[in-house]
């Protein structure tokens, strides 16, 4: 009989180098993976201080009859600025979610996979929030210049309603705030210069609001569609705190009666919570095992503000034993 010792060993070796080189291929590309995503938290962080720089703009523009060239310029570059970060936001997002759906349409499932989608899911909740809070400080400085129209209009006489004061919003002239008051000698051109101002900044909002809206409807629906993704993993972490909690205090009534029945119902509801809580906790270690690997890098970057749903969560994992 032929020694075929050799070969199985040198394929076993084989098969472990292969193993080996998927292992270290799937870890290289986490950790692509976790610069790209720390990247993105970067650009939203940046556009989060950039509203914030947009709000500042607001109140110095509307403190001011004649706002100045300089902070009216500011405000512009700042809009261009989150209009350019959103769109590569948007671009980076869309592209993870095509690979995180290409890798499900193959029926892949790992802990790797699942990291990628709780990562994601974080990140869009996270670009819609600031984006939200954009559209809202828009609408906020478009509401308070209609006002100052409207009672630089009141002052002149020129009463309106909101619906015709709106209806005039949508001309793209500025002109059709003064006529019919232009050869009133009373009207200060101060008052005019401030109608006109505020009724340009109203079309400049406009434009920017619009160029935002199909964006932004296109993450909030994809935010929408993830639905309570974000907390499955803590939802499992949760269930296995629940169970054991439950071990442990049937663990406890049982001891007080182990006397008279070593055998029964409450043997039964202990060793059925025990085997489920066992079941969560191991889902659960399952996913963070390789979310273990890279929390000290995304801590770094994010901090608490961007800690993992499910490594904020601390499960009791010793059941007491009841003993005979």
């Amino acid at each position: 009989m032929k020694d075929r010792t050799h070969e199985l060993r040198t394929g076993k070796d084989s098969d472990e180098d292969e193993e080996v080189a998927v292992s270290m291929d799937k870890d290289r590309f986490m950790d692509e993976f976790f610069e790209q995503v720390e990247e993105m938290r970067g650009y939203i962080d940046a556009l989060a201080e950039k509203v914030e720089e947009v709000k500042r703009n607001h109140s110095a523009i509307l403190a001011a009859p004649n706002p100045d060239e300089k902070t009216k310029a500011e405000l512009e570059e700042l809009m261009t600025d989150i209009k350019k970060l959103a769109n590569k936001v948007r671009s980076k997002l869309k592209s993870i979610q095509h690979s995180i759906e290409q890798e499900e349409g193959q029926n892949r499932s790992s802990a790797d996979l699942r990291i990628r989608k709780t990562q994601h899911s974080t990140l869009s909740r996270k670009f819609v929030e600031v984006m939200s809070e954009y559209n809202a400080t828009q609408s906020d400085y478009r509401e308070r210049c209609k006002g100052r129209i409207q009672r630089q209009l009141e002052i002149t006489g020129r009463n309106t309603t909101n619906e015709e004061l709106e209806s005039m919003l949508e001309s793209d002239n500025p002109a059709i705030f003064t006529s019919g008051i232009i050869m009133d000698s009373n009207i200060s051109e101060q008052a005019m210069n401030e109608i006109e101002t505020r009724h340009t900044e109203i079309i400049k909002l406009e434009n920017s609001i619009r160029e935002l809206h199909d964006m932004f409807m296109d993450m909030a629906m994809l935010v929408e569609s993830q639905g309570d993704l974000v907390n499955n993993i803590e939802k499992n972490v949760r269930s296995a705190e629940e169970y054991v909690e439950k071990a442990k205090e049937e663990t406890k009534a049982a001891i007080s009666v182990r006397r008279v029945s070593r055998r029964g119902e409450m043997i039964d509801r202990i060793e059925y919570n025990v085997e489920h809580s066992v079941d969560y906790v191991e889902r659960a270690v399952s996913d963070t095992k390789k979310a273990v690997k890279y929390q000290s890098k995304a801590r770094r970057v994010s901090g608490v503000r961007w800690a993992w749903p499910f490594c904020m969560v601390r499960v009791p994992l010793r059941v007491p034993v009841l003993v005979a």
